[in-house]
């Protein structure tokens, strides 16, 4: 059924063909278990999303360390589980050891990334740290652009080694005597881009990377690696890379990573919001040619997805490209994105198709965390606030829980310019069955119509006794930008009374182009 948009009258023009859907669920059809690490987000050194973001030393909020108190609640409060570091296109000209030890012994260096004097004040054990106290789990990253196997190893022993080896006898001189059980490592960031210093294709890639792997689970088997997938769905290299890479890496590494980012282009409104299907194509795709060497090798095991760069970023349309950037210093204003309630709407869709492939992608990073496409925007000096993008991820992350449903959503079609035909209606259920048996668990829903008419949802459910308890709202709009705490602030979730079950179903009406959360309880009927 293909829905044709329109503002039909009694006068005889085209009326609008109905948006209806259905949805059916049972608590044995279920994706898999929710990992926490799915909520997380990314700090990079780039424009200002350490200093003056995370890291302000003389703020109003400032801890004892110099980073804002204000960022590190909104950061609880946005339920960010995981943080990836020091990059991003920043780590492959990265040398981790002139960023430890002594700040007053440090010195400042250009970043070719990003073309900016980094004043090298926030390195490992500061950002380590910081992480620690906010109960984040760390992700880190090492350089395999300009650097490789013996820097890669070292930052591990810096981290995780014990007394009685050099790297991890210089955290202790640096005065950490514990060490930091960093579990998560990035193998580069983004080598198939020719952007990337010390690009490589993806043989010269393949090769360092499982050499480098291998020697950091020699160091602390207990890790787990990411091997770098493709940049984008579109790149040149798409699928060829992951399938070198993966003949290469599969047997050392746990994950490959994927990176997305999606904008509305031309005004072309049907196709932006159709962004979460392209998400979803390009996850089915992976999984496929990771699959494929499983099968060549015989191999049992699943490699998965760290999704470890999502996000709505104008990069066609408001980012002049790297090399136009000036040498800058001080904490310049880069790619400091503002939102719409159109983007936030879009966000919380792409949360929905991330907790669909929850059995596949258990690791994924919001980028980024402050100020660069960031959902917490914050002025030197002066306060932080919430984007429009904070909502639809602060409510996800606060209300999945548990497993994900195998939902099955019967919704319309409409056909778009960029991605060829979509689901007018997209959806994702959630549910904790972890109390005892016959108990009732959390159950939450997310729906979003992309539709510009209401949709009529209706939810079938049978082997669960449901009650639905409200529900949370957020509409686009055609306002655009709200640059600006005040602006940002007039965006937000409104709460939705939620209808009563009846006879095995539940109806809900979904505002046009709309986010949306429903939360309950279900138990075992």
């Amino acid at each position: 059924m293909e829905y044709a948009a329109g503002n039909g009258a009694d006068d005889g023009t085209a009326q609008p063909t109905p948006v209806t859907a259905t949805i059916s669920l049972h608590p044995d059809f279920q994706v898999g278990a929710i990992d926490r690490r799915l909520f997380g987000s990314f700090v990079e050194h780039l424009g200002r999303a350490v200093y003056t973001g995370i890291y302000e030393p003389g703020h109003a909020t400032a801890d004892e360390h110099g980073f804002r108190r204000d960022v590190a609640d909104l950061t609880k409060e946005l339920g960010v589980s995981m943080v990836r570091y020091p990059g991003g296109n920043f780590v492959s000209n990265y040398v981790w050891e002139e960023a430890v030890g002594p700040v007053e012994n440090r010195k400042p260096f250009i970043d070719l990334a990003w073309r900016t004097v980094e004043p090298n004040i926030v390195g490992t054990d500061e950002f380590l740290q910081w992480a620690e106290r906010e109960g984040i789990e760390p992700m880190m990253a090492v350089n395999l652009g300009t650097r490789g196997v013996a820097a890669a190893v070292g930052l591990l022993e810096y981290c995780n080694g014990v007394a009685g080896s050099k790297w991890a006898d210089m955290r202790i001189a640096n005065g950490r005597e514990e060490p930091y059980n960093v579990k998560l490592w990035c193998l580069g960031n983004e080598m198939d881009g020719p952007w990337q210093i010390g690009h490589k294709d993806a043989h010269e890639y393949g090769k360092l990377a499982a050499e480098a792997g291998k020697a950091m689970k020699l160091t602390d088997p207990s890790i787990e690696l990411v091997a770098c997938g493709s940049s984008s769905m579109y790149m040149d290299t798409f699928g060829e890379w992951e399938r070198t890479v993966l003949s290469y890496t599969y047997d050392i590494v746990d994950h490959i990573s994927m990176h997305a980012y999606y904008e509305e282009k031309d005004g072309d409104r049907a196709s932006f919001l159709g962004s979460a299907t392209a998400m979803d194509r390009f996850i089915q795709r992976v999984v496929a040619s990771a699959d494929s060497i499983a099968a060549q090798k015989r191999s049992d095991k699943k490699i998965t997805i760290s999704f470890d760069e999502w996000n709505v970023w104008y990069l066609e349309t408001r980012f002049p490209g790297e090399k136009n950037l000036p040498l800058q210093r001080d904490a310049p204003r880069i790619i400091e994105d503002i939102y719409s309630a159109l983007d936030a709407v879009v966000v919380g869709d792409l949360m929905i198709t991330l907790l669909n492939h929850a059995d596949r992608v258990p690791v994924a990073a919001l980028a980024q965390l402050v100020n660069v496409i960031a959902p917490i925007m914050t002025e030197p000096g002066g306060d932080a606030w919430r984007q429009t993008t904070f909502h639809p991820f602060a409510n996800t992350a606060r209300l999945a829980q548990g497993t994900v449903l195998d939902l099955r959503v019967n919704a319309p079609l409409v056909t778009t310019k960029a991605h060829g035909d979509v689901p007018l209606v997209t959806a994702a259920a959630t549910w904790d069955e972890s109390g005892e048996a016959g108990t009732a668990g959390a159950l939450s829903l997310f729906l979003v119509n992309r539709s510009s008419e209401p949709a009529t949802v209706t939810i079938g459910y049978s082997g669960l006794e449901i009650t639905l308890d409200g529900g949370l709202e957020l509409l686009a709009d055609h306002v655009g930008m709200r640059e600006g705490k005040e602006a940002a602030e007039q965006v937000s979730t409104s709460p939705r009374t939620a209808p009563a079950s009846e006879n095995g179903t539940v109806t809900l009406t979904l505002a046009p182009e709309s986010w949306s959360a429903w939360h309950g309880t279900a138990k075992r009927a």
